[in-house]
């Protein structure tokens, strides 16, 4: 393979969605070239015969969404299960690992079933029509033509895997820090180790982190990071206002909308709103000034309890000593996700891989690339073992071609009843805001949440903390001047 171009790339920039799957995504990306991409390499894409066993043990069978189905881009219906005794139970048809783990990836309809039953009766929102088959329903290319187009475009990594077989803050933890410090669900929301935007402080290379339209979640939820300067923390638009005036930071970290009629692509949200997002991330660098020396990586933090056909391997290296909660020793990783990398120095049609024999791509393959690019050590033994993504650089003149040309981002105007009802991550966000310590009327700190009942007004109150804070972190003399 030609040397690298990492040396080239000065800007990396990360937009991690929510809770899909490879094959839910992107599985049948090259589907009509027999699993072969453009270039020749083998594609691990679906075959169209993969199945899973229904509640009755007949076969339920892989099928691709339908345009033209009123709630297409709200597939699969409802939120399946993605904490780590759900995605047991997906891939091995237990809530617990057996022994040796050798997942057979059969458990998503029956877990689907289940998982439907106590949603229904907990009054979660689930679109009229959604049965425990809906799970085996995958996008054809044609509906998501902006992932797609840049997976074809530029490079797609059909084995990049969860760090983690559990739901979204552990995921997240890696890809921020390398580790989740032993936690493997959503109840933990604060981390205490030290983050990759840390390092980077530390060595003097710039960073951000960036919220949609609130500040960003991930500020609040690593304690190194709460109390960082406040000049490296924004919303998107003023990510787009950095990119166009070549004034991005060497690493930009993005975080969607968390609510559900946001952008973030969690089921059951409006997938279509995720590619309006994907498309805006993708313009806002490919129409700047460093666009020659810029890396961006779309991915998911994991797979949401969404079909995938390959079995995650074994073979993680655990990131420090941190026991880990339900006995589970960091030695799996979680379920395929879709990632994407985009850059003009990638060729078209690329489809990227760890070397064999190397770790395979996971979230920590992200820190990885990062301390290569800029000579940093690493964080944990997860992330000193990873694979960096260096390699699909080849390319040593950039491209100029545009492969989403001509593309028209998808529009959807169904309706997710849940459209109002706070996210989960929405709560977490607003509790974590609750915690900071802001003056009260009273001068003190101590503060409850107050209840908050709708999307809206979840947005509004971590809108408004956030503003409270940034205040009083400020010496009192630039207050009186303001």
């Amino acid at each position: 393979m030609p040397n690298n171009q990492l040396s080239s790339i000065d800007h990396i920039v990360v937009l991690m969605l929510e809770n899909r799957s490879f094959d839910h995504m992107l599985g049948l990306l090259y589907s009509g070239s027999g699993n072969i991409s453009p270039t020749g390499q083998p594609f691990e894409g679906l075959a169209g015969n993969e199945s899973n066993p229904g509640t009755d043990g007949s076969a339920v069978p892989v099928f691709a969404i339908a345009a033209t189905d009123a709630n297409a881009y709200l597939m699969p219906g409802a939120d399946p299960g993605e904490g780590y005794t759900a995605t047991n139970s997906q891939l091995f048809g237990s809530t617990t690992a057996p022994t040796p783990p050798v997942a057979t990836n059969q458990g998503f309809v029956t877990d689907f079933s289940y998982t439907l039953g106590w949603e229904s009766k907990e009054g979660y929102s689930i679109i009229a029509g959604t049965t425990a088959g809906s799970i085996m329903g995958v996008f054809p290319p044609a509906m998501l033509p902006v992932l797609s187009g840049l997976a074809r475009g530029f490079a797609v990594c059909d084995n990049w895997f969860g760090s983690v077989p559990t739901e979204t803050l552990p995921n997240r933890a890696f890809v921020n820090a390398g580790t989740s410090q032993g936690h493997m669900d959503d109840k933990t929301t604060k981390y205490t180790c030290p983050t990759i935007f840390s390092l980077l402080s530390n060595n003097n290379v710039t960073w951000s982190i960036y919220g949609y339209d609130a500040p960003p979640l991930t500020r609040s939820d690593f304690s190194d990071l709460t109390n960082a300067d406040d000049s490296h923390f924004g919303q998107f638009t003023d990510f787009q206002t950095a990119a166009a005036n070549g004034t991005l930071p060497a690493y930009t970290f993005l975080e969607p909308s968390w609510g559900a009629s946001g952008n973030s692509q969690h089921p059951n949200y409006n997938v279509a709103l995720g590619e309006q997002l994907i498309h805006d991330v993708y313009y806002a660098l490919r129409n700047g000034p460093a666009w020659n020396q810029t890396l961006l990586i779309v991915t998911y933090d994991e797979h949401g309890g969404c079909f995938d056909h390959v079995p995650p391997p074994s073979g993680a290296v655990p990131p420090d000593n941190s026991a880990g909660e339900y006995g589970f020793d960091f030695t799996r990783f979680g379920p395929r996700v879709p990632t994407v990398l985009v850059s003009p120095l990638i060729a078209a049609g690329t489809v990227f891989r760890a070397a064999a024999g190397a770790t395979p791509l996971d979230h920590t393959s992200i820190l990885k690339t990062i301390e290569t690019r800029w000579n940093l050590p690493a964080l944990t033994a997860r992330d000193a073992a990873a694979s960096a993504v260096g390699d699909v650089l080849t390319l040593a003149k950039p491209r100029t071609d545009d492969p989403l040309q001509g593309v028209t981002v998808p529009a959807f105007a169904g309706l997710n009843p849940d459209e109002e009802r706070p996210s989960h991550l929405q709560e977490v966000h607003a509790e974590l805001m609750a915690e900071l310590p802001v003056p009260d009327s009273l001068g003190g700190i101590h503060y409850t949440r107050p209840r908050l009942r709708t999307d809206s007004e979840c947005t509004a109150y971590i809108r408004a903390r956030g503003e409270a804070w940034r205040a009083s972190r400020q010496p009192s003399a630039s207050r009186a001047r303001a």
